[in-house]
């Protein structure tokens, strides 16, 4: 009962602030100008406005200015012929562009048993033994080709130089030969291309290859799929805002930290392969000592997971002497938020997202449903908590409300966290299983952990790691918001 009475409470004390909140930040704005009331303190909203413009609307202003006067804008790196980031306002046309093409489902079936020499034909009866349809895989393949060379072509009809490159053929080197990167694909081609990006000013702009079977939040509007000479005139007019996403970074400390990354895409790794490539990692890199912060070589776009790695623990035999079954072992660890005291928690892991990585695993690991909604208000009312009447408009206006109050802009510098399914007992506590935070601290009491950023890279996270999580502002990745 305490449990619904605090969901309840904690709804109408959101909707009470929220509304308090707009009420008095347009009282603040009016009386802003008022010299009388001069030393009224102001909320971050009215601050901002007050105080002026964004620094990345400041760049772009100055931007505009420095273009009209023939010069390259303060924002603007080292520029290459056409190339180099200018401000929106004047417009942006690379010289040298990087495409990152994503690996199909059929390339990658066509790669996994290519050592075992199958013809075309033994692999179209391979997949229909697991179920799987090759004509529907390979229809698939030929749209994504299709597309990858639309964008191509478009780029080298604009007399822009274009490197085409696949995962393992995309580094650093690349990276710093382009004036802006490309990912085709979708969301995991965007978090692969951004992830070896580090310049704050070189733009990382996403195609949604095969919008019927990819979401694509992170790239531009589907129309642009099949329209790119449109989306490349509007870069040159200036047509579009740049959008700095903010990133989390990563530093690793303590007692037998291994900072090697392990690439879970590269490897398509099972658990046996997963834990191997870890201990291979650890004996190249024997350490026993303490070692001060590492800073991670890479930046998280959606969000940091740290948890015990599959089901990890290979603890019983079965009768068949080769086969061993996991137990699930929950994640042990030490959590601090902003600085605040340790405090033990078990759960089934820790997710630390940024506001781009809200609408992503955060979201749906903390969303409600109509139906759980629905349930606790008939408590409510069963209880005489709830004096108004219930019907599926309040129901559907409470969902909607509280999921909605777990987005935030992808250009806020915080981050949210979330403890999945903590276990609470006299023991272990979970004081906030979710909540905005600047900084989050995590030492490790897990047997097999990882620290997993953007579902893509992987580093060992075990007894006397200890992980700091925050976001820095010059980790922000440019990207590019066209205008409709």
């Amino acid at each position: 009962m305490s449990s619904v009475r605090g969901f309840l409470y904690g709804y109408f004390c959101l909707a009470g602030r929220a509304a308090a909140r707009r009420s008095l930040l347009l009282c603040q704005r009016a009386a802003a100008t008022s010299s009388a009331l001069l030393g009224l303190p102001l909320l971050g909203g009215a601050r901002r406005a007050l105080r002026g413009p964004s620094p990345a609307a400041r760049c772009a202003t100055a931007g505009r200015e420095a273009a009209a006067a023939g010069g390259a804008g303060p924002c603007s790196p080292r520029r290459r012929g056409c190339g180099g980031l200018g401000a929106a306002g004047g417009g942006f046309r690379p010289s040298r562009v990087a495409v990152v093409v994503k690996t199909t489902r059929y390339e990658f079936e066509q790669q996994r048993y290519r050592y075992a020499g199958l013809s075309e034909e033994d692999l179209k009866q391979l997949l229909a033994l697991k179920g799987s349809n090759y004509a529907g895989l390979l229809e698939r393949h030929r749209i994504h080709t299709k597309n990858v060379e639309h964008v191509v072509d478009s780029l080298r009809n604009e007399k822009i130089e274009v490197r085409l490159v696949k995962r393992r053929e995309y580094n650093e080197e690349t990276v710093r030969w382009a004036d802006a990167v490309i990912s085709a694909g979708g969301d995991g081609t965007m978090l692969l291309a951004a992830s070896k990006v580090f310049d704050k000013f070189k733009p990382v702009i996403g195609v949604n290859t095969d919008p019927e079977r990819s979401e694509g939040h992170l790239c531009l509007p589907v129309r642009y799929t099949h329209s790119f000479p449109e989306a490349l005139q509007k870069l040159y007019r200036g047509e579009f805002r740049w959008q700095w996403r903010q990133r989390i970074r990563l530093y690793l400390e303590g007692t037998g930290i291994n900072p090697t990354p392990v690439d879970l895409h590269e490897q398509q790794l099972s658990q046996e392969q997963h834990s191997r490539a870890h201990i291979n990692e650890r004996v190249q890199d024997q350490r026993s000592d303490i070692s001060g912060p590492h800073l991670l070589p890479v930046r998280a776009l959606n969000e940091v997971f740290i948890g015990e790695s599959l089901s990890s623990r290979e603890n019983f035999k079965s009768c068949k002497p080769s086969f061993k079954f996991s137990l699930h072992r929950a994640s042990y660890y030490e959590i601090s938020v902003d600085d605040g005291p340790w405090e033990k928690q078990k759960s089934s892991g820790l997710n630390v997202c940024t506001g781009t990585g809200s609408k992503a695993w955060s979201y749906n690991i903390n969303k409600v449903a109509h139906q759980a909604v629905e349930e606790i208000l008939k408590i409510a009312k069963k209880h005489g908590s709830l004096n108004m009447p219930l019907n599926m408009e309040l129901v559907q206006k409470v969902t909607n409300d509280y999921n909605e109050s777990l987005l935030y802009s992808p250009e806020e510098p915080k981050m949210f966290f979330s403890i999945r399914e903590p276990i609470v007992n006299r023991v272990f506590s979970s004081s906030r299983q979710r909540g905005f935070s600047s900084k989050v601290c995590v030492r490790s009491r897990c047997w097999d952990a990882c620290m997993v950023v953007d579902g893509g890279t992987s580093f060992e996270f075990n007894d006397g790691a200890i992980a700091s999580i925050m976001i820095d502002t010059e980790d922000a990745l440019c990207t590019v918001l066209l205008e409709e």
